[in-house]
């Protein structure tokens, strides 16, 4: 006669209903393990190095090697030498971010809301560009610019430019070139909270007598708020901190922070005065972040 083994047999019994619950709660943290270990790796190692150089003595050099004397000093001595590029960082990402929203909320409007089945042809029309390099796109600008381009041929003969007026090497082309390499960070976001509007709630503020100015301001802009924070933010951040568009678009006299900073650590090898500038450049952003963030009423959006 054969016995057959009872169901289960050879098998591990189960784990008890608290072994079970506490693999449950350890199963987030380890998911989040190999991001964790990324960002230490490659963003919290590097950034407190960087905070010991901003510290080294101004008077070493590579060949003489520097010392530790934590000199604070650099601090309130780059500020001194560098606020005005400092401030035209800001100033510039600024202008650059009106334009963008100027130009950015309609049309992101109009893909979400209006496009239809061109929708999606609309949006790969956005994010073309950046299927090239980022400095290809501003060496078109340089050509577009130009002295003898069409552009600036174009606006002479309608007398919109003076007969000697150029617009390469002027604060108006760094501005544009920002506004053009950065408009797609903040197109996208805003698209995605507008592609989520209710037409109906729209229909319902004209029912309720209200005109397109009062409907936009009391519907469609709160409900697209998270997007346009998220975008200007995207825009806004790494705008601040560019130098290729000055670099290319501008002259010396347009140069921002991102310029200095360069030049500091690939040209003069001044490393702690790099190293400084860098730092302020980020605590000067992340004040600027967190004011916009209490301004707007969205402190949790961090």
């Amino acid at each position: 006669m054969t016995l057959l083994a009872p169901t289960g047999a050879g098998q591990p019994p189960p784990a008890p209903p608290a072994a079970r619950s506490g693999r449950r709660r350890l199963l987030p943290y380890l998911l989040l393990l190999p991001g964790a270990a990324w960002l230490l790796v490659f963003f919290a190692v590097p950034l407190l190095q960087l905070a010991a150089v901003s510290l080294y003595d101004p008077g070493g050099s590579l060949s003489t090697g520097y010392a530790m004397t934590w000199a604070f000093g650099n601090y309130p001595d780059v500020v001194q030498a560098y606020g005005p590029q400092l401030l035209r960082s800001f100033g510039f990402a600024g202008l650059a971010l009106v334009l963008a929203l100027l130009l950015g909320y309609p049309l992101a409007y109009a893909i979400a809301q209006k496009a239809g089945r061109w929708k999606n042809l609309l949006l790969v029309c956005v994010v073309a560009p950046m299927f090239t390099s980022f400095l290809v796109r501003t060496l078109a600008w340089k050509t577009i610019l130009s002295d003898n381009g069409a552009l600036v041929g174009l606006l002479r003969d309608v007398h919109l430019l003076a007969p000697d007026g150029r617009l390469l090497a002027t604060p108006f082309a760094v501005v544009l070139g920002l506004t053009y390499n950065f408009l797609p960070f903040l197109v996208l976001p805003l698209y995605a909270s507008l592609e989520r509007l209710d037409p109906r709630l729209l229909e319902a503020a004209s029912d309720l007598y209200a005109s397109g100015v009062q409907a936009f301001r009391r519907v469609t802009l709160p409900l697209s708020m998270p997007g346009l924070i998220a975008g200007t933010l995207l825009f806004f951040i790494p705008a601040s901190g560019d130098y290729i568009n000055a670099e290319l678009l501008g002259t010396p006299n347009e140069y921002m922070v991102g310029n200095v900073i360069d030049s500091a650590f690939l040209v003069r090898l001044d490393y702690p005065q790099g190293a400084a500038l860098s730092f302020l450049l980020m605590a000067a952003i992340l004040a600027v972040v967190l004011g916009y963030l209490r301004t707007t009423g969205t402190e949790e959006v961090l």
